[in-house]
């Protein structure tokens, strides 16, 4: 301990940092922290019921009724949206889906999308999935290997591709929780008064259930057109605290990511953690090392497969027989949890919204920027200066590590030495930091995958 109290002092004796700077850096902000209060276990409920009266929002159920079906869902969602503020740019995002997979025909579909322009074109994304699916035996049979068909589910697709799927699909935890969040979420941060410097887009996907398309086709544009997203959050499945096994859990939140180890997505995780943790401190964040759970999907991963950042947030105890089942009514959510998985988006939305992006830490090569100059045993690191920033923090953890252990707040420098650590000992990171304190998540240095070898050999 007496190394590291050493090395600290010795880093912010060269950036040239305070301790009255560090700790003022450590203040929560009282305006994301009325942010995160301000959301409505009320109106949260309020969304969820609305969404159960469409019976189904099945992608490829009726589009030509008022009340019932996707047509009318979407068309709620978007004058729902619309309502909330002028800053608010509400629009649907709209494909055509030819036949293929879990498509019977040829569907047009729609993801529902409010984007609160920020100072900055980078996008950080809150999302759920509105669109539903039932079916016979739900997700619990799937589960149990086969189980007694529920009387209640649909029965097989009918005869005509052409005939609308309106078989009832009530899907209120999935995921009208997600959706809630997302919608209850664009209400207050539209009408925070904030100036964020990056743009926030609240994303309701459509056509989750038939392979994570709504999604995988919004990534795909943002791709093609090369628009910033910054961060994903997706939400799947977060209003429920009764699992199916018996265990009750309201105090706690999975968050998915994609890997490897250092990737920005499992940074993207930490920072969710720290920050969500911080401002949140009564609901604990549990980051999850894989993409999802086990043979389950989400959107976060159409995202990820395009090279973008994102998490999924999933409640920690879930109750089968309420998905993908008619069983999934209003009755089996806890508006107290759905509101604090709320507050945990809220904070850690609101934090990379203020935040200056995340410092590049590698060259136009692709390589990292450290080195073990100027002794050989050092960490010698520099990173590229992220707009915004007035000072950036160092976090650095044994090589096995799965989290950051320590970290230092350093000033507006470029390039800080470390003596005496070695970069094979540890993993180092860098977040920019602007005059409020607000952090960007963490770039990671990580060592580029060797290169494939190939060698010849000579014929005996």
């Amino acid at each position: 301990m007496r190394t590291f109290a050493v090395i600290l002092a010795l880093v912010a004796a060269a950036s040239g940092v305070s301790r009255a700077a560090s700790a003022q850096s450590s203040d929560l902000d009282p305006r994301i922290e009325k942010l995160v209060a301000s959301v409505s276990e009320a109106r949260l409920g309020a969304i969820l019921k609305k969404l159960e009266s469409f019976e189904t929002r099945s992608s490829m159920s009726s589009t030509n009724s008022p009340t019932r079906g996707i047509g009318a869902a979407r068309q709620w969602i978007f004058d729902e949206l619309k309502g909330y503020s002028p800053k608010l740019q509400v629009s649907f995002d709209t494909y055509v889906v030819a036949k293929q997979g879990r498509f019977t025909r040829d569907v047009e579909i729609r993801n529902v999308m409010a984007m609160l322009p920020g100072r900055s074109p980078r996008r950080i994304y809150i999302s759920g999935h509105y669109d539903t699916v039932a079916r016979p035996g739900g997700q619990g049979a799937a589960n149990a290997g086969g189980a007694p068909r529920d009387p209640d589910a649909a029965g097989p697709p009918p005869a005509d591709p052409n005939t609308p799927l309106d078989n009832l699909a009530p899907g209120v935890n999935d995921d009208g929780s997600g959706t809630a969040l997302t919608i209850e979420l664009a209400r207050l941060f539209s009408q925070s008064g904030l100036d964020f410097d990056a743009t926030l887009v609240f994303m309701c996907h459509v056509a989750e259930e038939q392979g994570l398309v709504g999604a995988h086709l919004h990534a795909e544009k943002a791709l093609a057109q090369k628009i910033p997203i910054e961060a994903v959050l997706n939400n799947d499945i977060v209003g429920g605290d009764h699992g199916g096994s018996g265990i009750v859990d309201g105090a706690t939140i999975r968050v998915y990511s994609e890997g490897p180890e250092d990737s920005p997505s499992r940074s993207l995780a930490r920072f969710v953690q720290r920050w969500g943790g911080r401002y949140v401190p009564s609901h604990k964040v549990r980051p999850m090392a894989r993409p999802d759970r086990f043979g389950r999907g989400g959107d976060h991963s159409a995202y990820n497969e395009l090279g973008f950042t994102a998490v999924g947030f999933r409640e920690s105890r879930e109750n089968f027989i309420r998905q993908h089942d008619t069983r999934d009514t209003f009755e089996g959510i806890s508006l107290p949890y759905l509101a604090q998985n709320a507050r945990v988006n809220a904070a850690a939305a609101a934090t990379l919204a203020l935040a200056p992006p995340p410092p590049g830490v590698t060259n136009e090569r692709g390589q990292p920027l450290i080195t073990r100059a100027p002794t050989g045993y050092d960490a010698n690191l520099k990173w590229n200066p992220a707009p915004g920033a007035v000072a950036y923090r160092i976090f650095w953890r044994e090589a096995w590590g799965p989290d950051w252990q320590h970290d230092v707040l350093v000033g507006n420098v470029t390039s800080l030495v470390m003596p005496n650590m070695q970069i094979d000992d540890y993993v180092f990171g860098v977040a920019a930091v602007d005059a409020g304190g607000h952090e960007s998540f963490v770039s990671a240095y990580v060592s580029p995958p060797r290169a494939k070898t190939t060698i010849k050999t000579v014929q005996q």
